[in-house]
């Protein structure tokens, strides 16, 4: 039964990023591209601006605290993992794919996170909240289809993903001997590694720890960490650039010329630069997915300043880190082609440079990736519950839920490469397929707010939002 579910679920995988999410994802991109005259590189810099700007109330989530939010479930062991994953089943070509739904997805980003800013909603205590199943009702007037996409969501996140990030974290210590050392035993008619029973126990218990704390202990948490994450890691990938400085031209031109190489485009796509490359760079940074809005509920004069928070959350994803992991792995010279993937394929790279402190590393960089992806996805789940129950969820639901959150983490762990990596692909693309149309539909709202947003600031002045002022009929709590 397990394989043929696991089966079930490449098929579904496949046919999906095969035939529908690569034309959706690079199409809505364009579009937007285009029609923001694009915003994602001209107002780059802005975007790093605005992140500093602090909150009005006390109680309010800063722009910096949504980025690092948003940032702590993109930034994850797929920064890592999926990346080697990537590289070795799509190639050198694969790293060009990734950057190209990255630069193209960032103005989905800006749109999708601009449009959360708008419709969010106002708490009792002042603060807000909101993402695409608020934009989703109010302005197409479908609770139904807002309900789904929060079903959909709380599946991807609490699920697929969680379960994923618990995999890719227990997985980089299948390069140590104590992981085979302690054997196994068969449950359910799988074959499962003891090490793995009591890693996922214990990264179970310690997410239940923090979940158990409440959603504004997780703010704090993802805060702090993020941020001493992100930094450590691509302090790493320039140590491990400069050590290798002379293979960087010859890997840069592999990833230009295999990226267009006609093979590797359209020979067993499945496994193609251009299908490994957006899936797992769409995995990583989100763009377009309808996550990072539920992030999106920062205290800002005018919506458009946590669209640019948002899409600068795409490029420190996969631009800085993502690469990061692309260069530290293929300028050590490793044999991508070897059979080693995913953790052990990194590991391997560094054990080429630091020896067995390499290895070592990545499991700590993992480890900490892995928790606050954790952390992160749990804070999106409990606004879609929020958002489904039509008030905030009790204390009792709250529980239930946290409790079923913490077995999947644990059941992550037991789990194969295939089917983790696939569930989470198929669950992510449902939530990507209700996403994009709708921003499409509501897209012209968020480039109004665009070009008020310029023009105001071509004045000299710090934008201030009316929703009047782009004729937005809708009632909104905040800009009225």
């Amino acid at each position: 039964m397990y394989d043929a579910f696991a089966g079930l679920i490449a098929t579904i995988s496949g046919y999906m990023y095969s035939y529908i999410l690569i034309i959706m994802l690079l199409a809505v991109g364009l579009y937007f591209t285009f029609r923001g005259k694009l915003v994602q590189l001209r107002l780059l810099p802005e975007s790093i601006r605005v992140v500093t700007e602090k909150p009005k109330g006390e109680n309010s989530v800063s722009a910096f605290q949504a980025l690092m939010v948003s940032t702590a479930s993109r930034v994850g062991t797929g920064n890592i993992v999926g990346v080697a994953t990537a590289i070795a089943t799509g190639g050198y070509g694969a790293v060009f794919w990734m950057w190209i739904i990255a630069i193209v997805g960032g103005a989905s980003a800006f749109v999708e996170s601009t449009l959360a800013q708008i419709y969010k909603k106002k708490a009792p205590d002042g603060s807000s909240y909101g993402g695409p199943s608020y934009y989703i009702e109010a302005a197409l007037h479908s609770r139904g289809l807002g309900v789904i996409f929060a079903i959909a969501l709380i599946a991807t996140y609490a699920g697929g993903f969680n379960m994923l990030a618990s995999f890719n974290l227990i997985s980089s210590f299948t390069s140590y001997s104590i992981y085979d050392s302690l054997g196994s035993v068969v449950l359910l008619g799988k074959k499962c590694s003891v090490f793995a029973l009591a890693g996922g126990a214990v990264l179970a218990v310690l997410v239940g720890i923090c979940i158990f704390g409440g959603g504004k202990r997780i703010v704090k948490v993802t805060g702090v960490m993020v941020p001493v994450m992100g930094v450590i890691y691509i302090l790493m990938a320039i140590l491990v650039m400069i050590l290798n400085i002379g293979a960087i031209p010859g890997v840069l031109a592999k990833i230009f010329t295999e990226a267009f190489d006609f093979k590797a485009i359209f020979g067993a796509f499945a496994g193609s630069a251009v299908m490994q490359g957006i899936k797992r760079g769409l995995y990583s940074n989100e763009a377009g997915v309808g996550s990072a809005p539920n992030a999106a509920a920062a205290d800002v004069s005018h919506p458009v300043k946590q669209g640019l928070v948002q899409m600068l959350s795409v490029f420190i994803d996969t631009i800085l880190i993502c690469t990061a992991t692309a260069m530290m792995t293929l300028t050590t010279g490793v044999d991508i082609y070897s059979g080693l993937n995913g953790a052990p394929l990194v590991q391997a790279s560094l054990a080429t440079v630091f020896g067995s402190v390499g290895p070592y590393f990545i499991t700590f960089a993992l480890l900490l990736f892995a928790f606050t992806t954790l952390l992160g996805n749990l804070f999106y789940c409990e606004g879609c519950m929020n958002y489904i129950a039509g008030r905030a969820i009790g204390s009792t639901g709250k529980t239930i839920f946290n409790i079923i959150a913490v077995l999947l983490v644990f059941l992550g762990a037991q789990l194969s490469i295939g089917l983790v990596w696939d569930l989470g692909d198929v669950l992510m693309g449902i939530m990507a397929i209700i996403n994009l149309p709708v921003i499409v539909i509501l897209g012209n709202t968020s480039l109004k707010a665009l070009k008020d947003y310029t023009d105001q600031r071509a004045q000299g002045k710090d934008p201030t939002f009316k929703a009047a002022s782009i004729g937005l009929r809708e009632k909104t709590d905040f800009w009225n």
